[in-house]
């Protein structure tokens, strides 16, 4: 990921072994990473169950919260992709008992495609 791109906000996506290895304490027992991404320090990490944001507070990072959503309360969800002139792709997120959507950039060339086939593999059952 480029510096340039952290200090924008978009995300670069990031290997699912290293995510899986790191993050193995608080996945469940059947739990795997599918897709993961990083801007600068936070992250927002696909599951085969959930959706899970980790965003790191303060200057050293060491207090960090973690937002787990269930693919099942994601009611409705749009995924922008980058157009000519555009640095990055958008993924909005409309989740039960949120009155606002939970929004995400996506660095140019992230897979819109795939991102859109996992979440409505989840969500469309």
């Amino acid at each position: 990921m480029g510096f340039l791109d952290g200090l924008m906000g978009n995300a670069t996506e990031v290997s699912v072994e290293e995510i899986e290895q790191e993050f193995s304490p608080i996945l469940g027992n059947n739990e795997h990473v599918e897709r993961a991404f990083k801007v600068v320090r936070d992250m927002y990490i696909f599951t085969s169950g959930r959706l899970i944001l980790i965003d790191k507070q303060g200057l050293t990072g060491k207090k960090v919260d973690y937002l787990s959503i269930p693919y099942r309360s994601i009611s409705t969800f749009s995924v922008e992709s980058a157009g000519h002139f555009d640095l990055e792709s958008e993924l909005t997120l409309w989740v039960s008992g949120r009155h606002d959507p939970i929004k995400k950039e996506l660095k140019k060339g992230s897979d819109v495609v795939g991102i859109q086939k996992l979440l409505a593999n989840k969500i469309l059952k």
